[in-house]
């Protein structure tokens, strides 16, 4: 471990680390050596990944060396100064080359793990936001001036209309990074004080998607199993947007991937490219709606569709009438638990007898953040916590709380997991849903079904995430 630096450190090299990650990460150049650079890192830091995650973002090899912590403040206070606010506060102006600020952004969020970066402009300032583990963190601020040149070079990229100020636009970029390639949705929307820029990174490789590996529990796999397993039949997931549900759309694809199978997809956007599957695009402005995907895919000989959404009655017609004639079906819908989709699809106009004689599995999906285990802290557990006529299956003597730390962005969670319901339609249960009897909760609970509230307070139970985070699904 170093404990000096003054004598060693090359001064040219100040400028490989822009302020802001030089305070987040505490982390300073040392030297240069061929094509590595040598970085010193607080003696404190334990993020065993560090060098991965720094070598994404710096796109260059880098060796870490440990330094004491009172040198590292040293250090930083003298070269870093400006941007003493750091990340934690979340007020860094970007002081690096703007011409370079777009790279680095995507290539930071993407080693970040986040889904979406937000560019918006205010009166005095502009903003930079990045989306980790769902929710919304501020990493830059950019002065007035940058904020222009910043807008065209992103429209520019991904072919928009750089005069076109006054009406949304939306494009894609293809962002190549080293071996891997990022697929990049670009929307564009004019605002009182600027043009606002989201841009939703969409990884491509889907080799780590695996069913056995996103959460659901051996009751909900076997139930889920079940369904996909019938060579016709329509298989539903519901949650908000961003719960995970087109996660387990492609895990489920991927496991029926067969060369045997003709597997057909129209979806919105397409996430992940998978070989041997057919995907295509929906394109709203030229009528390829989803409706008119799937009257096309009947003769296409499929055995396997999916459709990225059911959100119409005309495209619930059509995934019943596929389901009817052989193909099994797989989709999404809007709703709020497992069993609300029989509702949903009546609202819809499907009438409950074909509902009965199709559906084979309804599931509910929902994403909770996990505390972060560097820094969660344990604390007595008081029931005025709980939603108001909330029924605890289990009383709780201690719970633990988030408190934030360098590891979780300050935020108390690191990751995700997901949690599901499912339920697999039997004929008892198809026989309660033609007769317009909806009141199961006895069936399913002689099924061994949980809810999603169930599975969120055993997530809770276990000290891995919080009440603040399950509590709107206890509500619900």
């Amino acid at each position: 471990m170093l404990d000096s630096v003054n004598h060693i450190i090359d001064e040219s090299l100040i400028t490989s680390l822009s302020p802001e990650q030089a305070w987040h990460y505490r982390i300073f150049p040392i030297k240069q050596m061929g094509e590595i650079l040598a970085l010193g890192i607080d003696e404190n830091s334990n993020d065993h990944n560090i060098e991965e995650e720094l070598e994404m973002i710096l796109g260059m090899p880098v060796k870490i060396e440990r330094v004491k912590t009172e040198l590292v403040n040293q250090f930083l206070e003298k070269h870093y100064n400006n941007s003493r606010s750091d990340s934690r506060s979340q007020n860094n102006f970007y002081t690096g080359n703007p011409d370079d600020f777009l790279q680095h952004l995507i290539k930071e969020a993407r080693a970040l793990k986040s889904s979406d970066i937000h560019i918006e402009s205010y009166e005095e300032f502009c903003r930079v936001r990045i989306r980790i583990d769902g929710m919304l963190l501020q990493r830059y601020l950019l002065q007035k001036e940058q904020y222009p040149a910043l807008i065209n070079k992103i429209k520019i990229i991904a072919h928009l209309d750089i005069a076109e100020k006054r009406l949304p636009q939306d494009g894609r970029i293809l962002f190549e990074n080293d071996s891997s390639k990022i697929d990049i949705r670009v929307s564009v929307i004019p605002t009182l004080y600027g043009e606002k820029v989201v841009l939703r990174l969409l990884s491509n490789d889907a080799t780590k998607i695996d069913l056995s590996s996103i959460g659901l529990t051996q009751v909900d796999m076997a139930n889920y199993l079940e369904g996909i397993k019938r060579p016709n039949g329509i298989v539903l997931i519901c949650g908000p947007t961003g719960s995970g549900k087109t996660t387990t759309l492609y895990a489920t694809l991927k496991l029926l991937n067969k060369d045997s199978r003709n597997i057909l997809t129209i979806e919105d956007p397409i996430e992940y490219t998978l070989e041997g599957i057919n995907q295509v695009q929906l394109k709203d402005s030229i009528g390829l709606t989803f409706a008119a995907a799937l009257r096309t895919f009947l003769r296409q000989d499929p055995d396997i569709i999916m459709v990225g959404e059911i959100r119409d009655s005309e495209t619930a017609d059509m995934a019943i009438r596929a389901a009817l004639t052989g193909h099994l079906v797989l989709s999404t819908i809007h709703t709020n638990s497992a069993w609300g989709i029989i509702s949903r699809l009546i609202d819809m106009g499907v009438p409950p007898f074909l509902i009965a004689n199709t559906l084979n599995t309804a599931a509910a999906q929902r994403l909770i953040r996990v505390l972060c285990p560097n820094c969660k802290r344990k604390e007595v557990f008081a029931k005025s916590l709980y939603p108001p006529k909330f029924k605890a299956p289990k009383e709780l003597e201690f719970h633990y709380v988030p408190v934030g730390c360098s590891k979780c962005h300050n935020t108390g969670y690191k990751g995700r997991k997901a949690i599901f319901e499912v339920i697999a339609i039997d004929e008892e249960l198809a026989f309660e849903i033609k007769n317009a009897n909806y009141k199961v909760d006895g069936l399913l609970k002689e099924r061994n079904i949980k809810t999603l509230s169930e599975n969120a307070f055993e997530i809770f139970q276990n000290g891995d995430t919080s009440i603040d985070e399950i509590y709107p699904i206890l509500v619900n």
